[in-house]
């Protein structure tokens, strides 16, 4: 099942723009390799959450994750290193929760509401996961960097 749709807009004297692709997720896929960095999406391509808790989470991800993303750039090496560890050890938590949820939804035995609520968790850790990433990936560039 595809989670997009294209938008063909008209630009001037009638010639139409290329095609810009508009994502809105669904419920059951979340296709985040489609994107290198989920801080660079626009907000109308901001994957969906049901649960408002979940919504309001991820956009204090995402300031918290751009305001380190800036910080990498002025930081001391001590500061990008302690950062570094810390979400090192944050990734593997996220990875663990990802994983009780991905077994608690092969079971088969949720309410419906249960597996709404479930699904919607997961969801959010693969986000956080990807963010995390990203973020340890930069911090690996920079202390790399920082040695030479």
């Amino acid at each position: 099942m595809e989670n997009f749709f294209t938008e063909t807009t008209t630009g001037t004297m009638g010639q139409p723009e290329p095609q810009k692709e508009v994502v809105f997720q669904n419920m059951d896929d979340l296709d985040l390799d489609k994107f290198d960095n989920i801080l660079e999406l626009e907000e109308a391509e901001y994957p969906q959450f049901t649960l408002a808790k979940n919504k309001a989470r991820f956009l204090r991800m995402v300031s918290w994750y751009r305001s380190k993303e800036e910080w990498i750039e002025v930081a001391p090496l001590s500061g990008v290193n302690k950062l570094f560890k810390r979400q090192t050890k944050e990734l593997e938590g996220i990875r663990a929760n990802k994983m009780d949820y991905e077994m608690e939804l092969e079971t088969g035995t949720l309410t419906p509401s249960q597996r709404s609520y479930r699904k919607d968790e997961l969801k959010m850790c693969k986000v956080h996961e990807k963010m995390a990433v990203h973020l340890i990936s930069k911090l690996q560039v920079k202390i790399k960097s920082g040695r030479r």
